[in-house]
């Protein structure tokens, strides 16, 4: 009998001594639970995009200009601290939230339609690769100071690219596969800071040719001046990558405005030589017309 209540009372000192140990359960609505994820201080929103038609600068939504939004965040020394890359199929694109430490970053926004997303890790050398190829792209870029209360910006972008548009203007013979476009004197990197080349480029693009094609458009990021050149070499190859014909132009070119080549590319004559070096006008011109 003894030992029966010897049992018990053993047994209930255990039951006892394990409740005693045991975690208290906290629901989800307490408001003692910590939160895993601190809410964002940093809410931004793109709001319209720098368009340049033929007449006038006009203003258009990010999904109508490019396909890929980047957004990057640099601390005082340079080093990125965060990035969040979107494409226009997502569904919360032109839009994004950072949770940051107090402090003051350089935000950096690029906006383009390129085949990947750019190297962003230095901020004074954004880079694409001729592998991603070059499109319109439009930049943000500003010092912003984190602080207690949630900061919420809406931002406009502006362009920072020039454009080479290529016309051909007589018949492309049927043996033309792809048009090829090495140029040089133009960067496929830009900084951050000023939004003008940061690399002398060696950019090299290759357009498979469809029927009716006779425009080729070639971005790069001019270098901090009043005009610069590209010196462009365009090459038409056949289907086993053959040289056919090839023609050498030097293009002026300057941020946010279209310098566009037409003539008669595979008749060349005397009148129509395989060089031009033209000025563009440094006032405001959508577009400069060059006859080759």
């Amino acid at each position: 009998m003894k030992h029966s209540y010897f049992s018990f009372f053993t047994l209930s000192f255990f039951i006892l001594l394990l409740s005693s140990c045991e975690a208290p359960y906290l629901a989800d609505d307490d408001p003692s639970t910590p939160s895993a994820t601190p809410p964002a201080n940093l809410t931004l929103s793109v709001f319209q995009l720098e368009q340049t038609p033929f007449t006038d600068i006009t203003r258009t939504a990010p999904a109508d200009a490019c396909t890929r939004l980047n957004y990057a965040l640099y601390d005082a020394s340079g080093t990125k601290v965060k990035q969040i890359n979107q494409t226009s199929s997502d569904p919360d694109f032109g839009n994004a939230s950072f949770q940051l430490e107090p402090g003051t970053y350089r935000l950096v926004v690029v906006a383009h339609s390129s085949n990947g997303n750019p190297t962003m890790t230095d901020p004074g050398k954004i880079q694409f690769t001729n592998a991603q190829g070059y499109s319109d792209t439009f930049l943000y870029s500003e010092m912003i100071t984190i602080g207690q209360e949630p900061l919420t910006l809406s931002l406009t972008l502006n362009r920072i690219v020039a454009l080479c548009r290529f016309i051909i203007t007589d018949d492309i013979p049927a043996t033309v596969a792809k048009m090829r476009f090495y140029y040089t004197g133009g960067s496929g990197a830009f900084d951050a800071a000023t939004g003008y080349g940061s690399v002398n480029s060696k950019q090299d693009l290759k357009f498979d040719v469809t029927a009716g094609q006779k425009q080729f458009d070639l971005y790069t990021f001019p270098f901090k001046s009043t005009e610069s050149t590209i010196h462009l070499v365009v090459t038409a190859l056949d289907a086993s990558g053959t040289e056919l014909t090839q023609r050498t132009f030097d293009v002026p070119l300057e941020k946010n405005k279209i310098s566009s080549l037409s003539g008669a590319f595979f008749t060349a004559t005397p009148s129509h030589p395989s060089s031009a070096s033209v000025t563009l006008n440094t006032t405001w011109s959508a577009e400069t017309q060059i006859t080759y």
